[in-house]
Order: structure tokens, then C-alpha cells, then sequence
């Protein structure tokens, strides 16, 4: 982005990032005809690569992202949130011709509901993101990759692959080469809901097995997460167990959290465990952008010293 320094970065993402506004209701969610009081609202960076990337700098760990353009309202939001952050904004392209990608969610604790216009971007038929450019990428160490800007995201996985970067990925299906080639692909359980209708998720997960010598981690929300790799046994962990401020994020950064432990040669087991707490300490927070993990609340809370 144009009157940024580019910066050094150990990790490079690729994926959405947009403007988020979020809107604190009160004990009960929306009803028709009726009104509610907003407790508390903010504009901040979102997105599955921007709350990624807010949550790594948060770690200690520098990072270069690209993606979504930033339109005219959303870029002085972007340039001023991640001035003095570990985060190089300089491959976004500012989009003069648009406000920006921006979402609404409404929020009260385990319930929100997001609102947007994706599906109109989406099927509009244009490109609305970075190409991936080798330089950006090519001196990293790993990578996170989003599979939602389809050529543009395979060139990513390439130019991972040429340079030997390993990289994470989410909700991608078992028959994609972004799954095939990950070191680790985090499956939600809205991707399964959805991708695969009626199978129960060791059925999925033995899919995923099948496919790819990296990492599986299925994810159900409060639920029991199970992972595995090609050949092995499915392994199992039970989620934290947190006081839900709000679930805005939670995801994002499970991601920041697998992305965080290949960085750093964790095994299967510890980046599962981080990854979940790092979640859980996210939606213990709100908003998470201006409250986002520590390396110390983390080990705090897989220690048993954290939460409820």
C-alpha cells in the first residue's frame, strides 16, 4: 500500500481482510419488531487473514498479508491499525473505486450473525484481490493461504511450494490441491455442515487422510476437535472451556495458532492445544483485535491456570 515501508516478515498470509463492524448487544439476541439496545460498537480490522494476522503480531511474529483490495474507508482504518505492528500492509492495493470490503456482525456472547456483500462481490464476475507476487512470499518461512480467491490461491500454494514454505489452509475440501500440498488444513464444522451433508466426521476425516501427508484438524465449535495424518489413528481433544464474551474471531485464530506452531516445529499434539487456547483466550475478549492472545495468557490457560 502506497506511503508504507515494507517490512521483514516471517510468515505470509494470503486471504481476506476487511473492516468489521461489530455490534455488542445485550443477554438476548435480535427479534422481530422489537428494539435493542447496542452496549458496545467498534470498527476494526477483520477477516479470516486480517484477525490472523493481528493475532501473530500479538505472538511475536511478523507477518506480510495480501488479499482483499482496501477500499477508500477502508484503508485509513487498515494503515492506522498496523502502523506500529510486526504487519506489512504494502502488497494491498487500495481501491479507489470502492469503500472497501466490509462486514456487520451482531453479537451476543455464543451467538452472531454476520452480514455482508460477498455473494454480490463474488459473482460480479471481477477481481477484487492481490495476485500473489513471488517477492512478497519467497523469503518467508511459512505461510497461510485462504481458499476463497480460487486461481489467485492456487498461485499462492505454488509459489509456497517452489520456495519450500509449508503452509496452512482452512475449510478446504479433500479433493483440492490446496489440501493435498498443506502442512496443516483446519476443517470447521460449518465446512462439513456444508461440503459434506450427512457424514459423520470420521468419515470425512478418513477423506481428508486420504489425500494429503500433512496435518487434519477438524473442529466442532465446543465439541471435541479430532486430527490426524495419512496412515494414522484419529486422534481427539476436548475444547477449553471458556466464559464466551464472543465467538467473533475464534477461527481466525485457531488458524494464527496452527500457523504460529509450524513456524515453530510444534508437534500434532501441542499445535492443536495451542491453537485451542489460543482460541479460547480470544473468545474470552471482545473486541479481539484490541484484545488479542499472549503468548503468556495461552500457556497460562493449557496450564489450567485460565478461565472458568
Amino acid at each position: 500500500m502506497e506511503d508504507n515501508v515494507k517490512k521483514s516478515a516471517e510468515v505470509y498470509l494470503f486471504g481476506q481482510i476487511l473492516g468489521t463492524h461489530s455490534f455488542m448487544l445485550g443477554e438476548e439476541f435480535l427479534r422481530p419488531d422489537e428494539y435493542f439496545e447496542i452496549k458496545e460498537y467498534f470498527f476494526l480490522p477483520g477477516g479470516e487473514t486480517g484477525t490472523a494476522a493481528t493475532v501473530l503480531d500479538s505472538l511475536g511474529v511478523s507477518v506480510r498479508m495480501a488479499g482483499t483490495w482496501i477500499g477508500t474507508e477502508v484503508a485509513p482504518l487498515i494503515k492506522s491499525f498496523y502502523e506500529n505492528k510486526k504487519v506489512d500492509i504494502t502488497p494491498l492495493k487500495l481501491w479507489e473505486e470502492d469503500k472497501g470490503v466490509m462486514d456487520y456482525v451482531i453479537i451476543t456472547g455464543k451467538v452472531r450473525t454476520p452480514m455482508g456483500r460477498f455473494q454480490t462481490l463474488f459473482s460480479s464476475g471481477k477481481r477484487w484481490w492481490n495476485i500473489p507476487n513471488e517477492d512478497d512470499i519467497k523469503d518467508c518461512k511459512v505461510a497461510a493461504i485462504d481458499p476463497y480467491f480460487g486461481e489467485e490461491s492456487l498461485l499462492a500454494m505454488e509459489i509456497c511450494m517452489r520456495h519450500g514454505i509449508p503452509y496452512v489452509t482452512i475449510d478446504t475440501r479433500h479433493d483440492s490441491p490446496l489440501h493435498k500440498n498443506a502442512a496443516i488444513n483446519i476443517i470447521s464444522h460449518e465446512c462439513t455442515d456444508i461440503q459434506y451433508p450427512g457424514m459423520a466426521v470420521e468419515e470425512v476425516m478418513a477423506l481428508m487422510q486420504k489425500e494429503t501427508d500433512g496435518l487434519t484438524i477438524i473442529t466442532q465449535g465446543e465439541g471435541e476437535m479430532i486430527y490426524a495424518r495419512k496412515g494414522e489413528e484419529i486422534y481427539r481433544m476436548k475444547a477449553f472451556k471458556v466464559d464466551v464474551k464472543s465467538t467473533l474471531g475464534a477461527g481466525d485464530t485457531f488458524k494464527a495458532g496452527c500457523t504460529y506452531a509450524l513456524l515453530h516445529g510444534f508437534s500434532d499434539e501441542d499445535t492443536v492445544r495451542f491453537a485451542s487456547a489460543a482460541s479460547a483466550e480470544a473468545i474470552s475478549v471482545f473486541p479481539l483485535p484490541l484484545n488479542p492472545p499472549t503468548l503468556e495468557g495461552i500457556e497460562k490457560r493449557i496450564k489450567g491456570m485460565a478461565g472458568p
